[in-house]
C-alpha cells in the first residue's frame, strides 16, 4: 500500500513542500479539527495554508456550529453525497462521525432505513451532484410542502450547502489521489470497499495502487519545458491582447457556445461502463446509473445556458445563503475569493507571473461545463490557455472524479511543482461547488418569487 497521505506524490516531497507539524501558520488546525489530528485531506492543503483556515473554517461551521439540521442528519448527508461518486475515503469519515454524535446505527443499513424526511432528498442529491442545471423550483416546492416530513427553508439551505460541499470534495480526494487513513475506524462492519478500477482511497485496492503509482512522467524532458515556455508566452499575449482591445459581445457569446460544445468532445476516464455499485457504497446510493451528462451533447435538447449575469453569487446567491444560514454566506465567500485570488506569483521555475488568466481559465472552464457563462469573460482564452491533456483532468475531477488516475494527474503540466497541481485542485473543487449552488439558489429564489 501506499504511505503518506496522497498515492500521487511521494510523501519526502509533501515534507519538503510544508510540513504540516509544527507548521506556525497551521496553528488553527487544533482549533477546527475534529479529529484531534490532521487527517491526509488537510496534510495535502497545507500546501496552501491561507486556504485551508478558510476552508476548515467553513467545514466545521456546517458540521458543528448552531445551525438548522441536527448533528447526525449533516453527517448523513456528508455520507449520502460522498457515495454519489463512490468516495469510501469520506463515507468511513463520515460514519464514524455520524456514531460519535450518536446517529441510528440502524440508519447505516442503508436509505430505506432512514426517516422518509431524509429519504425525501435523494433526487436532490442526484441531481446536484451530476446535472446540477436540471433542479427546478419544483424540486424546492415539493420539500417544503407542509407535513410531517417537510423541510424549512433554513434546514434545505443547510442541506444543500452541506451536499455541495461534500460532492466537490469528493473531486478533491480523487483528484488528489488521498489515501485512506490508516486509524481509520472500521470497527462498525464498513469496512471501505473496492468502488472502482481507480478508486485510490479503498484500503483493500493496494494492487492496484502499487500499479497506477508505477506510471511516471518524465518531468525533465525538454518536451515539458518547451510546453511551460509556450504556456507562459501564451499568457502573456493574452495579457496585452486584453488591453488592446475588446471582441464583440457576439463574438463573445459564439466563443462560448463552441467551447461548451467542445467540451463535450474531451472524452474523460479511461473506461466508459457504468458504475457496478458494491453494497457498502450502494446502500446509500439511489438510482446509482445517474451521473454527469455533458451540457452541450449534440442531439439533446439543448437547455438554456446560465448567465451568470442574471444570478451571480456576488449579486444573489451570497445573500439569500446568508439571510436563511447565517454566516455561512460570508464563509462560503471568503473562502471562493480566497481560492481565487491565492497566487505565489510562480509557475514551475519561473518567479514574479502573474497567474490571473491561467487561474481564471480554469474556474470558468469548470463553470462552462455546467452551462455557465460570463459574458465579459472572452472563452477563446480557455483553449489558448489549457492544453488536452489539462481539460481531460479538469472534465475527470470535476464531473467523474471516481474516474481519476495517476496517469491523468502526472500528463499534464509535466514542468510544475506538486503544490501547483493541488493549487488546480482547489480551484476545481470550489469552481465546482459554486457551480451546484448557483443552480440550488437560483431554484430556490424561484421558488420564493
Amino acid at each position: 500500500m501506499a504511505s503518506g497521505p496522497t498515492a500521487f506524490i511521494p510523501e519526502k516531497e509533501i515534507a519538503q513542500d510544508n510540513p504540516v507539524d509544527g507548521h506556525p501558520s497551521l496553528l488553527f488546525l487544533e482549533e477546527y479539527s475534529t479529529t484531534g489530528h490532521p487527517d491526509n485531506t488537510t496534510k495535502i492543503m497545507a500546501l496552501h495554508p491561507q486556504y485551508l483556515e478558510s476552508f476548515l473554517r467553513t467545514q466545521y461551521y456546517i458540521l458543528r456550529m448552531d445551525g438548522p439540521l441536527p448533528f447526525e442528519h449533516r453527517h448523513y448527508l456528508a455520507i449520502m453525497a460522498a457515495a454519489r461518486h463512490q468516495c469510501s475515503y469520506l463515507v468511513n469519515m463520515h460514519i464514524n462521525e455520524f456514531l460519535q454524535v450518536g446517529g441510528d446505527s440502524e440508519w447505516l443499513s442503508g436509505l430505506e432505513y432512514i426517516p422518509q424526511k431524509l429519504k425525501n432528498l435523494n433526487e436532490v442529491n442526484k441531481i446536484l451532484a451530476h446535472r446540477p442545471w436540471l433542479i427546478t423550483k419544483e424540486h424546492i416546492k415539493k420539500l417544503l410542502k407542509p407535513g410531517e416530513n417537510s423541510w424549512s427553508l433554513a434546514e434545505l439551505v443547510h442541506a444543500m450547502v452541506l451536499l455541495a460541499h461534500y460532492h466537490a470534495l469528493a473531486s478533491f480526494v480523487f483528484g488528489s489521489g488521498i489515501n485512506p487513513e490508516i486509524d481509520q475506524d472500521t470497527s462498525h462492519g464498513f469496512r471501505p470497499p473496492v468502488v472502482s478500477n481507480f478508486c485510490l482511497c479503498s484500503n483493500t485496492n493496494e494492487s492496484h495502487v502499487e500499479d497506477v503509482i508505477s506510471v511516471h512522467s518524465s518531468p525533465g524532458t525538454s518536451d515539458s519545458v518547451s510546453e511551460l515556455e509556450a504556456l507562459m508566452e501564451r499568457m502573456k499575449r493574452l495579457q496585452e491582447e486584453n488591453e488592446e482591445e475588446e471582441a464583440s459581445q457576439e463574438e463573445m457569446a459564439t466563443r462560448f457556445e463552441k467551447e461548451k460544445k467542445e467540451s463535450l468532445m474531451v472524452v474523460t476516464g479511461a473506461y466508459e461502463d457504468e458504475w457496478i455499485p458494491t453494497s457498502c457504497i450502494s446502500r446509500y446510493v439511489d438510482d446509482p446509473s445517474f451521473g454527469y451528462k455533458d451540457f452541450a451533447r449534440r442531439g439533446d435538447d439543448q437547455l438554456p445556458t446560465f448567465r451568470a449575469q442574471d444570478y451571480s453569487w456576488e449579486d444573489h446567491g451570497f445573500s439569500l445563503v446568508n439571510r436563511l444560514y447565517s454566516d455561512i454566506g460570508q464563509l462560503l465567500d471568503e473562502k471562493f475569493r480566497m481560492v481565487r485570488n491565492l497566487t505565489y506569483n510562480t509557475m514551475a521555475i519561473h518567479e514574479d507571473v502573474d497567474t490571473t488568466t491561467l487561474r481564471r481559465a480554469i474556474w470558468n472552464y469548470v463553470h462552462c461545463m455546467f452551462g455557465i457563462r460570463y459574458d465579459d469573460y472572452d472563452y477563446g482564452e480557455v483553449n489558448q490557455l489549457l492544453e488536452r491533456s489539462l481539460k481531460v483532468y479538469i472534465k475527470t475531477v470535476t464531473c467523474y472524479p471516481e474516474r481519476t488516475t495517476k496517469r491523468m494527474y502526472d500528463s499534464y503540466w509535466r514542468q510544475f511543482k506538486h503544490s501547483e497541481k493541488i493549487h488546480v485542485n482547489l480551484l476545481l473543487m470550489e469552481a465546482r461547488m459554486q457551480a451546484e449552488l448557483l443552480y440550488a439558489l437560483r431554484a430556490i429564489t424561484h421558488y420564493m418569487t
